[in-house]
């Protein structure tokens, strides 16, 4: 994870997706990059009668917007000790703000593709920050892995690890990509639950995959308490995990918004950093 991008709009979780990604930073000695997420405009609104008004007003409001992203991201890069740059050159521990970017989702799932991961915080209602939208673009368009924060600030990452295991495709892609955080683990728990798997390889089978190649991990397959989401985030507090993997979307995204599912639920209601991808 030599790389890692947080896309910034102004939001209550903002802190908390500002310290994981410190955190991810200096675990892997990373180049961390805060990219404000522009919001777009047409170029004038119109009102009674047609008449156009130019919004510079608005785009005054923007740059405030900015300016007090800017101060907060480099208020934690500082208290984290993580050397702040003026360019996105070299390699190595350090953190530099972007702010010309063009607005909307798609450019913050386009540049993705050049980081190890992206970290965005829980989704909030409706249309306020973080959206939705901007994870699943990240998920579906990146081809790169993302990191959810919780609403409160960790204060460890990674410690602790929780493989949410279903035996999927998407699971399976997820955990090849997680392997740098597996290596830094001091304990590795591979969760199935009953229900919620597909077919595959059961969690014991992952155990001894993982052997092979020099991890150690535990399996831990739990019945099902209340929904496979719940379930997943209840085993994990119990385990005291400080880190979540999870394959996203085995489900397609129109059922789970339809009739629920585990993404969807963890997605709305997790309580530590989840490692996501599809």
């Amino acid at each position: 994870m030599q790389s890692i991008l947080v896309p910034i709009e102004e939001s209550d979780v903002l802190p908390s997706m500002l310290q994981t990604a410190a955190l991810a930073a200096r675990a892997w000695g990373s180049y961390l990059e805060g990219l404000y997420v522009r919001r777009e405009y047409a170029g004038t609104v119109p009102v009674i009668g047609g008449v156009p008004v130019v919004i510079e007003e608005l785009r005054h409001d923007e740059w405030e917007r900015i300016r007090r992203a800017h101060a907060q991201f480099d208020a934690v890069m500082r208290e984290m000790n993580i050397p702040l740059v003026e360019a996105a050159d070299g390699g190595g521990l350090a953190a530099h703000f972007r702010a010309e970017a063009p607005p909307g989702d798609t450019f913050v799932a386009q540049h993705a593709r050049l980081f190890d991961l992206t970290v965005i915080g829980q989704p909030a209602r409706g249309d306020a920050a973080p959206r939705l939208s901007t994870v699943e673009a990240v998920l579906f368009e990146s081809g790169r892995p993302l990191l959810l924060a919780a609403p409160q600030p960790p204060e460890r990452l990674g410690e602790t690890v929780v493989i949410a295991w279903n035996g999927s495709t998407e699971t399976a892609r997820t955990l090849a990509l997680a392997r740098p955080i597996l290596e830094r683990a001091h304990r590795v728990v591979v969760l199935s639950v009953e229900g919620g798997m597909v077919d595959g390889p059961s969690g014991e089978e992952v155990v001894r995959y993982l052997a092979r190649t020099g991890l150690t991990a535990q399996a831990r397959h739990v019945p099902q308490h209340h929904g496979t989401g719940e379930t997943i985030l209840e085993e994990t507090r119990a385990l005291g995990g400080d880190l979540l993997i999870k394959g996203a979307y085995t489900q397609s995204r129109l059922r789970q918004m339809i009739f629920g599912g585990a993404t969807r639920h963890i997605l709305d209601m997790a309580h530590v950093p989840v490692f996501l991808a599809h």
